[in-house]
């Protein structure tokens, strides 16, 4: 089945809102005419896409009231994309709004986009599922449907998480007390592995703040994981004894070819260690070459200059932008400042001038790369204390044999260019002087 665009499928669901029967007026369950032995509230689960922004899935709540053959989608996910929506995204501030919209209609869009849809009707009392439907429509309303949006606090999930908590009298929370079986960052590196590039930017970005052991409520910021906890919740039931909180669950669409997420994040470390030295030795190795006099590996030495500098030194400039300028808690104090940084990018202008055999590009560099080896060394030497605890080993891996290999490359690379000099010293012969005759 092929499948739709970011663009498109934005576009569609955005359509479904605009068009919908929904905003022509408040549901009957909104101004209390829906009786609660009519009504319906289903958890809606939908597995991750292919788009970075749909790696982690998606959730919704329904309110179905079945007298009068009425439904609603409610989506705390909707979003405008914008200039405005960038820059309050760069400052950390990014506004998300509750939509509503035909049932059937999103049911369809997901499939079209080969994502799972799964169903499950909660088993709540007729007072609990009219308080549910009606604190929806309320939430919907202009006035109150805007909220700040932090992904792993306050995203599209959790406002369900917390919406059937409430409704249950606190029963999701006090099951979700246990500890999780990992952290924020291990589950990002799970939903993540499928781009292991866009998996170590984003392990680069972010602190030691999702390092911290959490509950598994914490962990129901993800649908996958609040659609587990619903499943195994008991609640009392009418005679007072446990019953499960799914009355009923159903799959409207299971994609035959996409993978769940990995059970635990992928073991990348080898390799990454792997590329970090075969960048750094390769360093060392164009050093070697060109003090035999080669001007392809003076080129290709400045060149690997050129491409560290941006692929690293982008991230870092940024990272001590958002720290300084944004809102964005999660960056802030980053000990991937001590690996890559602003220094990072002089590589770059100093690796081009490298290239044209610049005498100054290469003390330059070699003090650039002595630093940024220096202090991704002091980042290493510093998790001996407590306060140095995130977990950037992968980070570490990969960019530390980089600096080290470049640092040493700019080292050979001065003492071939002061070879030359002391070659034609040691081998020149004594010089004459000239003897003085009478006139």
């Amino acid at each position: 089945m092929p499948r739709l665009s970011s663009l498109a499928s934005l576009s569609l669901l955005g359509l479904l809102l605009l068009t919908s029967p929904a905003h022509a007026k408040v549901p009957p369950w909104g101004t209390g005419e829906s009786r609660g032995e009519d009504l319906s509230i289903w958890l809606v689960t939908f597995s991750p896409g292919d788009d970075v922004f749909a790696w982690w899935g998606h959730g919704s709540l329904v309110v179905e009231d079945r007298a009068r053959q009425m439904q609603r989608l409610y989506n705390y996910g909707m979003y405008s994309f914008d200039d405005q929506t960038v820059v309050r995204f760069a400052k950390g501030r990014l506004e998300f709004w509750v939509g509503e919209s035909s049932v059937n209609g999103t049911f369809r869009l997901y499939k079209s986009l080969g994502r799972d849809v799964r169903v499950q009707e909660l088993n709540l009392t007729p007072e609990q599922r009219v308080k549910v439907a009606k604190r929806l429509a309320d939430n919907v309303l202009p006035e109150n449907r805007e909220y700040l949006y932090e992904h792993y606090s306050d995203n599209c999930v959790t406002r369900l998480r917390d919406m059937i908590d409430s409704a249950v009298g606190g029963k999701l929370s006090e099951a979700e007390r246990a500890p999780a079986r990992m952290t924020l960052r291990e589950h990002t590196r799970r939903y993540t592995a499928v781009s292991p590039p866009m998996s170590l930017l984003l392990d680069f970005m972010m602190n030691d703040s999702i390092d911290k052991p959490i509950t598994r409520r914490e962990e129901a910021f993800l649908p996958d994981e609040l659609e587990q906890q619903v499943a195994e919740l008991k609640v009392p039931g009418a005679d007072g004894q446990p019953v499960s909180l799914v009355e009923r669950q159903w799959d409207y669409y299971v994609s035959p070819d996409r993978p769940r997420p990995p059970a635990q994040p992928p073991a990348f470390g080898p390799w990454i260690f792997a590329l970090g030295v075969l960048l750094g030795a390769g360093a060392l190795g164009l050093a070697a070459w060109e003090r035999r006099g080669s001007r392809a590996a003076r080129i290709l030495l400045g060149l690997e200059n050129v491409v560290v500098g941006l692929v690293l030194g982008i991230p870092g400039l940024a990272l001590v932008v958002m720290w300084i300028g944004t809102d964005h808690v999660v960056t802030h104090h980053n000990e991937n400042l001590f690996l890559a940084n602003p220094v990072t990018l002089l590589a770059v202008p100093y690796g081009i001038r490298l290239m044209w055999n610049s005498a100054k590009a290469r003390a330059r560099l070699k003090w650039v790369w002595g630093l940024l080896a220096a202090t991704g060394a002091l980042g290493v030497v510093l998790k001996v204390l407590p306060w140095f605890d995130q977990d950037n080993w992968r980070l570490v891996a990969l960019i530390l044999p980089i600096s080290l290999g470049l640092a040493g490359a700019s080292w050979l690379d001065r003492l071939r260019a002061r070879a030359p000099a002391t070659e034609r010293t040691a081998g020149r012969e004594p010089e004459q002087v000239p003897s003085l005759k009478a006139s």
